[in-house]
């Protein structure tokens, strides 16, 4: 039997079982106590504030602080807004039915596990999704539409420059595979039809151009499709966004 602290006294009828029962249950009860109090001082407007940690379970044990919040950014918002028709270069840009877009095509603030500096355009075609690096940790991310197969680039390069409202013209390629193109051959007009919508950012590799184009598209129903002809395409509403935003020879990374 263990021995009694000097401030519990034994029961009368000697009962020393009894006695330490009774030290344990205040023993127990005194702990429960000083654990309400300090749960009710969690609940205080004590000005002490503690780091907080959570598990990582990469390392057996280890912590490391949560990470904050992601970024707030004005045109990053409900898809009613971002996806509203608009006035743009002359042109009206429709609404898109936001509804029938997946939600994980939509544009949204991300953590960035790109492992990219900011300022990159990362574009994951297994995914279709485009990732502009942002600092402080976030990405931007977009649906796309990529290239079908036998049609796709992927490499590391920059870009070179980009167009509003662009001028597209098909290659003699394309023209060959579909014969009814031919009256583009010196160029069809930027428009609400062109099939490079209202934006056009155009990719260099060593000085050169690939060839492909990060543009934006009246045809929303195809992204996160593959069946471009190797362009990576935006919703036009987020072209527009992604334009805004990058400046001349930002890397870009295709994977």
């Amino acid at each position: 039997m263990r021995e009694l602290p000097q401030n519990v006294t034994p029961p009368a009828n000697g009962d020393a079982n009894e006695a330490e029962h009774l030290y344990s249950r205040r023993f127990v009860l005194s702990g429960a106590g000083a654990m309400t109090l300090l749960g009710m001082a969690g609940c205080s407007t004590s000005t002490l504030e503690l780091p907080q940690f959570q598990l990582d379970d990469t390392v057996t044990g280890s912590v490391r602080p949560i990470r904050p919040a992601i970024s707030v950014d004005k045109n990053v918002t409900g898809p009613d807004v971002m996806y509203a028709s608009l006035n743009d270069g002359g042109f009206e840009v429709p609404a898109v039915p936001y509804q029938k877009v997946k939600p994980e095509f939509r544009r949204q603030i991300v953590v960035n596990e790109t492992g990219e500096a900011p300022g990159t355009i990362v574009v994951h075609l297994q995914e279709r999704k485009l990732y502009l690096v942002q600092e402080g940790g976030d990405a931007i991310r977009y649906g796309v539409g990529i290239g079908k197969d036998g049609f796709r680039w992927s490499g590391r390069a920059n870009i070179q420059y980009g167009k509003e409202w662009p001028t597209w013209t098909p290659p003699p390629e394309m023209i060959q595979r579909k014969p009814e193109l031919v009256k583009w051959q010196n160029g069809q007009p930027g428009g609400l039809t062109n099939p490079l919508g209202a934006r056009a950012l155009y990719i260099y590799q060593d000085g050169k151009d690939t060839g492909y184009r990060i543009h934006g598209s009246p045809e929303w129903a195809s992204i996160g499709q593959a069946m471009s002809s190797g362009c990576v395409r935006l919703i036009n509403q987020d072209i527009i966004d992604l334009y805004s935003r990058v400046s001349k020879k930002n890397p870009v990374v295709v994977v």
